[in-house]
């Protein structure tokens, strides 16, 4: 399903599992529950692995993996292995945007062309002279995405098949140099890449610093997040092999490593795109942090859930500064992000009412980011009964 689809399946919460009450060792029923949830998801759709962590109210971080990292080397799967977490590094851009702007380094109606304008591919762009930093923080810049588009798809396979290093920002946005816009700014809503990557630019303009840095010394540092890391090439630690489909529109071998485990392509193409390598358990921990306003000593929570909506027909599936807004479930409010890149499937969950908060990763894209497939949204829900069940 695409982007929107998705977004109004987990907002109908068409999903719904019964959990039995916990009993009085909540922890260790909590653990064989995800267990035995994580390794019949597994089985059924017979992906290689995955791991999964629940965050509970207090802050423990329950954390759990089945099946394999790499299969032809037969590794285990397990709590502390990393994944490609894809889009959710978007949370970051998000939460950094919004910590510069209550420094007053930058202001989210800022035009984008205030802080990038001189540089000589800006004229270019489409809607160059109206976008402001909030219609890129919501998807509402009425730039095309530019890893749909098959410019793009054509001349990172042609890089991949050369081993050549990932594609510069600069680059990456000349994909999309003299398109027509999408719409006018502010007039629409579609998800963009691109628009994070200008984003990424502006934070590196504004700061000084390179965007990784600005991430580490101001969240991955801070709130111990050590299991997370830039994926800014291809040798990443402790990190699962990815699996993805032959008919790939990257060109990308099914096992996306090599038999050491170095990928076969440069994920920093992605950069502000997402971005980071990570575990489940990091990414339970950051958004237990995020969505409970702990992330940062500055206040940001209100101005983080500020979203628009995704569609008209569906008004309370929102997009705010790089969260994903879902106002009204059977769950309750839900706040959070997904993550899909060749090779890895990511999910991240806050469910408001509970203080609970889900993730997890798988490390196979095949039959799991199709536009059918309801995988994803299935062991999201199922994940977050367990979790709600543990704390009622």
């Amino acid at each position: 399903m695409n982007a929107i689809q998705a977004f109004l399946a987990v907002a109908a919460g068409v999903f719904s599992f019964a959990v039995p009450p916990p009993a009085e060792d909540t922890d260790e029923i909590l653990v064989a529950q995800i267990e035995e949830t994580l390794g019949g998801f597994q089985e059924r759709y017979d992906f290689p692995g995955a791991t999964a962590a629940i965050a509970l109210p207090d802050g423990t971080v329950i954390s759990v993996a089945t099946g394999l990292a790499d299969v032809e080397a037969g590794r285990e799967m397990t709590a502390e292995t990393r994944m490609l977490a894809a889009s959710i590094g978007k949370t970051f851009v998000g939460v950094i945007v919004l910590a510069l702007e209550y420094e007053g380094v930058l202001a989210q109606g800022d035009l984008l062309a205030d802080h990038l304008g001189k540089r000589s591919w800006f004229a270019n762009l489409p809607n160059a002279q109206t976008i402001t930093l909030r219609h890129l923080l919501r998807h509402q810049s009425g730039l095309p995405d530019h890893p749909n588009m098959p410019e793009f798809q054509a001349t990172f396979g042609a890089s991949v098949a050369k081993g050549a290093p990932a594609l510069t920002p600069e680059e990456l946005l000349g994909f999309i140099s003299g398109h027509e816009p999408l719409f006018k700014a502010g007039a629409g809503w579609a998800y963009s890449d691109t628009g994070y990557i200008l984003l990424g630019l502006v934070i590196e303009e504004t700061t000084g610093e390179v965007y990784y840095d600005v991430v580490q010394a101001r969240l991955l540092d801070p709130l111990g997040l050590t299991g997370t890391i830039p994926s800014d090439g291809p040798d990443l630690a402790d990190l699962a092999v990815g699996y993805t489909p032959s008919n790939n529109p990257f060109g990308l071998p099914e096992r996306t490593a090599d038999a050491e485990g170095r990928l076969a392509w440069d994920p920093a193409v992605e950069w502000a795109g997402g971005g980071f390598a990570s575990t489940s358990r990091d990414l339970a921990r950051w958004g237990h942090l995020l969505f409970g306003g702990k992330a940062m000593p500055t206040a940001y929570l209100s101005r983080l859930l500020d979203g628009v909506p995704v569609a008209p027909e569906s008004p309370d599936v929102r997009y705010g500064a790089g969260t994903a807004i879902y106002a009204r479930t059977p769950r309750g409010p839900v706040y959070g992000h997904g993550g899909w890149i060749p090779g890895y499937v990511s999910s991240l969950r806050h469910y408001a009412d509970h203080g609970v908060t889900v993730a997890f990763q798988i490390n196979s894209d095949v039959g799991l980011a199709d536009d059918g497939s309801e995988v994803v949204a299935a062991l999201e829900a199922a994940l977050a009964d367990l979790a709600i069940a543990a704390v009622q």
